[in-house]
């Protein structure tokens, strides 16, 4: 790996050359910056300040012990398509999709769809998804007098943060959590603070300590936690909500990623007394990856501060996808569908745990369509797995201070293909008592 240059700029293009044409992959680590000031003749100031520019710039994550790496997904299209390892006949438990059989069909919706093409200076919202999207709010207790639609959760955490934070502020996440996330967060220049999770979601003493080492801002995830499941029970969400009341600074963020398919009761923290905070509602995970279209309720200065910073850049999320996502959620018969969707995750969620558990093998998944499962070595098992079909997802890219562990997704894996994973997964994790039996 050469990297070059005399100062910030040079040294930042440096490594991004090499990363588009392929010469760093994805997860390498670059050097310390203490040893490649050394190499190129320049002040250790000089490398951080071209590390800081290349994690702005979304290329790199990292720092501090465990480094710094180029981002997994900082390619191009082209090269990443090219880096893609998993056999093509390999069942993909790792990418985190939903069922596509279990997705509302948009065909009808949009071929019924009347829409008056939008212009500039029109409204950024359309009324019909704000009104809708309220009253799905307000049935779960969350005050819905100011929403925002924005681009998806990703850019609806982005654009609120971006409001109320500065640059090294800490903001507390569950660990593990979502590596998009840590990207976003380090990419921002925020310093994730990790926060132990259970079953139940966020360990409240656990955010409590976070909270107090000068967080300015904390995300919490109700139900369906990528990657481990968790979902806050009514007890767990009152504890969290005491402590969120002594800590009356810190931004509250609850992203509810997979809404009516997540299995579980939205257990929510906010309180709308609390000086900012915002509820972010995505619709990716039951109506679709490719709507991009999420629903922010959040106290009336927030709303105003990401609504007008909106109206400076992107001016608005299509009309065409928030039309088409209001026609898709307010269909009875979508209802219907996601209702029978939901069954289908939690059973195929819990088919696995329960082979797992017949091979003495523990795991976490009360909601949602990923099953966290705590291993000794997360190459050995993604690699062994990967030998006998399997693509699943390690664990490293998700934790930073969490156990070693695996992420399975078993939104499309059926009861029998579950008892033959977790009978593969015995064979990797215990070779030679597979091999006596």
């Amino acid at each position: 790996m050469q990297i070059q240059g005399s100062n910030t700029v040079e040294i930042a293009s440096s490594v991004e050359r090499s990363v588009q044409n392929g010469a760093l992959k994805p997860g390498s680590q670059l050097p310390t910056i203490r040893d490649l000031a050394g190499r190129l003749h320049v002040s250790p100031v000089t490398v951080a300040a071209a590390y800081r520019l290349l994690q702005a710039r979304g290329l790199v994550v990292g720092g501090g012990r465990r480094g710094t790496h180029v981002r997994q997904h900082a390619h191009s299209h082209r090269a990443a398509t090219a880096s893609h390892t998993t056999a093509p006949d390999a069942i993909d438990l790792a990418t985190g999709n939903p069922d596509p059989e279990l997705l509302p069909h948009i065909g009808p919706h949009l071929n019924a769809l009347a829409h008056v093409q939008h212009a500039y200076g029109d409204p950024l919202e359309f009324k019909p998804l704000v009104a809708f999207a309220a009253a799905e709010f307000e049935a779960d207790g969350i005050p819905a007098s100011d929403i925002t639609i924005t681009a998806g959760a990703l850019d609806a955490v982005e654009r609120v943060l971006r409001e109320h934070l500065r640059h090294g502020d800490r903001v507390v996440v569950e660990d593990p959590t979502l590596p998009a996330l840590l990207d976003l967060l380090t990419s921002m220049g925020f310093t994730p603070q990790p926060c132990s999770i259970d079953d139940d979601g966020l360990e409240p003493g656990g955010m409590e300590r976070a909270l107090g080492a000068h967080a300015r801002a904390v995300i919490v995830s109700p139900r369906a936690q990528n990657p481990t499941g968790a979902a806050l029970s009514a007890a767990r969400a009152a504890d969290l909500a005491r402590v969120l009341e002594r800590r009356s600074h810190a931004l509250v963020i609850e992203i509810d990623s997979a809404g009516p398919v997540s299995g579980a009761t939205l257990r929510t923290v906010i309180d709308p007394a609390r000086q900012h905070w915002a509820a972010v509602r995505s619709t990716s995970k039951f109506l679709g990856p490719d709507l991009r279209v999420a629903a922010i309720a959040s106290d009336a200065i927030t709303a105003g501060r990401v609504q007008r910073r909106q109206s400076l850049g992107i001016r608005w999320v299509s009309h065409l996808s928030q039309a088409l996502a209001r026609s898709l959620w307010s269909d009875p018969s979508t209802g219907r569908r996601l209702a029978r969707a939901a069954e289908v995750y939690r059973q195929r969620r819990d088919a696995l745990i329960d082979a797992l558990a017949a091979h003495d093998i523990g795991a976490h998944g009360r909601s949602g369509f990923n099953v966290w499962i705590p291993v000794r070595e997360e190459a050995a098992a993604v690699s062994g797995l990967a030998a006998r079909g399997w693509a699943v997802a390690a664990g490293e890219r998700f934790r930073l201070r969490s156990a070693p562990a695996i992420r399975v997704t078993t939104s499309a894996l059926e009861p029998g293909e579950a008892r033959r994973l977790a009978a593969d997964l015995e064979e990797v994790l215990h070779p030679s008592a597979a091999s006596s039996a």
